[in-house]
Formats: C-alpha cells, sequence, structure tokens
C-alpha cells in the first residue's frame, strides 16, 4: 500500500474524543520501547509523524492517525514500564479496555514484539486478551536487523513458537530499518479493511 497522506488527528483519553465517523482502525499495541512509533514511521514512510523516543512511557493517550484520509492507526500506550504509578497504569488501563472492547471501528490488532527475545509476561497477557476478545492479531517481530543472517531463521522460529498462528493471527519478522516485512504487513492489514 502507498501511503499518499498521513496526519495526526487526536490524542484520545475517552470514547467522546474518538473521531467520528465508520473509518476502519487498526490499534497498535507493545511494550514500552519496543518500537511501535518506529513501525508507523517505516510503513508509512515517514520519519516523524509518531514521535519516537528514548524515555520509555512516552505514548499515555490513545493517537490517533488518518492514513489516506480512508483509515486509522491508533497508537495505544506501552505497557510494562516500572516507572509509571499504578494510579496511572490503572487508568491507562481502563482507557485501552473502552477502546477494545466498545469501537466498532477497530478491524485487527497489531502486536509489537521484540524478536530478539522471547515475548515478556505483558506481550503474552496483551496476545491473550486480543485473542479473548477474538481480535484479528499481526504480530510484528520487530528489529529484526539487529540479528545476523545466518541466526535469523533460528530467532524466526522459536519466536512463532510462543503463539499459535492461523487465520486470523499472523507472525511477521520485520525492520524498521531497513523495511524488511512492511510489504508482509500490509499485504495482512489491507486483509482486514
Amino acid at each position: 500500500m502507498k501511503i499518499e497522506e498521513a496526519k495526526f488527528i487526536i490524542s484520545a483519553v475517552s470514547e467522546k474524543q474518538y473521531p467520528k465517523g465508520q473509518q476502519p482502525e487498526i490499534a497498535l499495541a507493545g511494550r514500552s520501547n519496543v518500537g511501535k512509533s518506529s513501525f508507523i514511521n517505516r510503513m508509512i514512510q515517514r520519519k516523524n509523524l509518531a514521535r519516537t523516543s528514548s524515555k520509555p512511557g512516552k505514548t499515555q493517550t490513545l493517537n490517533f492517525y488518518q492514513l489516506n484520509d480512508s483509515f486509522y492507526f491508533v497508537d495505544v500506550p506501552g505497557y510494562g514500564y516500572a516507572q509509571v504509578s499504578k494510579t496511572e497504569r490503572a487508568k491507562w488501563g481502563t482507557m485501552m479496555e473502552e477502546y477494545f472492547q466498545q469501537r466498532e471501528q477497530l478491524r485487527a490488532v497489531i502486536l509489537v514484539t521484540d524478536i530478539r527475545h522471547n515475548p515478556t509476561k505483558d506481550d503474552m497477557q496483551m496476545y491473550e486478551y486480543v485473542k479473548f476478545l477474538d481480535l484479528p492479531l499481526i504480530i510484528i517481530g520487530t528489529k529484526l536487523d539487529k540479528i545476523p543472517r545466518s541466526k535469523r531463521e533460528r530467532h524466526i522460529k522459536h519466536a512463532k513458537q510462543h503463539y499459535v498462528l492461523d487465520d486470523y493471527t499472523h507472525f511477521i519478522p520485520f525492520s524498521s530499518e531497513t523495511g524488511e516485512g512492511k510489504d508482509q504487513a500490509w499485504g495482512i492489514i489491507e486483509s482486514y479493511m
């Protein structure tokens, strides 16, 4: 897919702030600092639409990015960041549950993970939650470029073992640096529009 136009629309904390209309939405979830913003920027071929940060826990709202005036990427707060208070984490949890459980426009969830490491407990919780909600799930194993080519197949095979892959659950090795996996990701995303 070619993205001709990409714009940030709103940072929302509740349903009344979500964009109006019926355009499909793809949510992006993942651990703080796993590379969700880099994934978004690579997918849309922009350097800084989604702000990247070396400081974890930067995304604290639901950030709606409208693409080609026809659908949205929705970046949700990263999880697993210890320096956020329990009260703040509880607020994020409520905000995310409202979105995931009630938003009719939500077509699929992209779970961004680090292919170099086993999924964290939080990654597996998010995976189970999305499966429980019966939403299509696209697992992105990012940072593929950090693995030597001779070891990639082993890492990919090992990463896939943690998930039950089927017609509605996909695993894509990905690199935000090189763009590997981008076309495959777009192909699956488009199938849910």
